[in-house]
């Protein structure tokens, strides 16, 4: 596998703060979202915090997908980072961004992994 890197970073605000608080449901559709993509699921890794708030984190053979969700605010952190040419982690932040019902989405990529650091913004 080659080093380079798509690194996606997201901010998803004006979510569905009941879907960013419900762990089985973030849980199903991260893990959807990555076989969306193109991924080969590692391992899944949720955490309900109290009150309120999620972490998630999915392995997978081309990197990773993270989340932390803050329902407070109605807003999601959330990485998408793959490495090799048969995955598309835009199909992965669009169907996160979807399922959260994200109202404003911004998204910065990163290329990893080239030598020299170099970043793109997509809104």
């Amino acid at each position: 596998m080659d080093t380079k890197g798509r690194h996606i970073i997201v901010e998803l605000w004006k979510c569905n703060k009941d879907v960013l608080n419900n762990i089985i449901e973030m849980e199903r559709f991260f893990v959807e979202a990555a076989l969306k993509a193109g991924a080969e699921i590692r391992e899944v890794t949720f955490h309900k915090f109290a009150p309120i708030g999620i972490s998630g984190v999915i392995i997978i053979s081309e990197s990773h997908l993270t989340v932390h969700s803050f329902p407070e605010h109605g807003y999601a952190s959330v990485d998408v980072y793959t490495c090799g040419y048969n995955i598309d982690p835009y199909i992965a932040v669009e169907c996160i961004s979807q399922h959260l019902q994200a109202g404003k989405v911004e998204k910065m990529e990163i290329t990893r992994g080239m030598g020299t650091l170099s970043f793109s913004t997509k809104k």
